[in-house]
Order: structure tokens, then sequence, then C-alpha cells
């Protein structure tokens, strides 16, 4: 398996929708393997394609509990089909976004359809902190960042503080 380089912002693939996918092969296994690695490895509870350079509907979601070795879930082409009530999730964060965290309004239900790794049609039904990721997740395939679902304000004190890195590297 291969740690695979996570892209950040500003890069603009994470502003891209991504493409559905529709053959589930060696290859995209392989992707699947390689992104949980480096999900693991960054660490974080969840990683879409985008996010490793690839514009396809794939996410992968941490499962693993306590006491346990690394555990994930693989969805291809996800979608939000039901979601409800209000959940404020504090402290979000990416690991496309370095170095920065906020409060995001979310739903505190959401249930999700998908496919699984062998192509079987699959459906999950979330609250709280799970629910959470999926949505993150399934934001960035449609090209949308935490940020965007922050204030203005906090989100160009962001931007500057990006471009003042970015100018000193």
């Amino acid at each position: 398996m291969t740690i695979l380089d996570i892209v950040t912002y500003p890069d603009k693939s994470l502003a891209e929708h991504s493409e559905k996918i529709t053959e589930i092969d060696e290859t995209l296994k392989t992707l699947i393997e390689d992104m949980a690695e480096t999900m693991f490895e960054a660490p974080g509870a969840g990683l879409a394609a985008v996010q490793v350079g690839v514009s396809k509907q794939l996410i992968v979601i941490n499962t693993t509990g306590e006491d346990e070795e690394n555990s994930y879930m693989a969805l291809i082409n996800p979608e939000i089909v039901e979601a409800d009530g209000e959940f404020i999730s504090e402290d979000e964060g990416c690991l496309s976004v370095p170095e920065f965290r906020a409060t995001v309004k979310r739903f505190n239900r959401v249930k999700v359809t998908a496919q699984d790794i062998d192509g079987n049609p699959m459906e999950l039904n979330e609250e709280g902190f799970p629910a959470v990721v999926l949505q993150h997740e399934i934001d960035h395939l449609k090209g949308v960042l935490f940020i965007n679902r922050i204030s203005a304000l906090k989100r160009e004190m962001y931007k500057r503080k990006v471009k003042k890195w970015m100018k000193g590297r």
C-alpha cells in the first residue's frame, strides 16, 4: 500500500465535482486501500478521492472503534437521500484545509446510499458524528469544503492566512 499526497486548499481541483464511478476494477480497489492507509496515517475520520487528486465519487470512512485495529468502509458513488435535524459540528477540520478548525452546522441524521467495494448497493443511517463525517466527505465530491459552510469573515481570515503562508514558502 502507498501513502498518497493530500491535496490542500487553495488547489482548484478541490472545488470541482467528482465523476461517477462506472467500473469497479483492481485499480479502483488499490486506490481504496491506498486512500485508507493515507487516512489512517494522517490521521483522519474520512477521506474523499478528490483529496488525493482523483476526481471520482469515492470516499473512505474510518470505522475503527476503541481497542480495535484500523478498519474502514469504502463508499462508491455515495449520495445523501434523506437528512434531518440540526447538529453543530464543533471544531470540524479537514485534511485538505490544514491548521484550521471551525464550528459548522450539519444535519443530525443522514441516510446515504452507495455501492460497496464489490458493487453491491448499500444504505447507511447515521446520527451525530458519523453523520457529520459522511456529510463532510460527500461535500468534497461536490466541490464543497467545510470552509464554504462557515461565515464569510472566518473564511476570509483563513484565506489571508494561507496567502501569507504561501508567500513565505
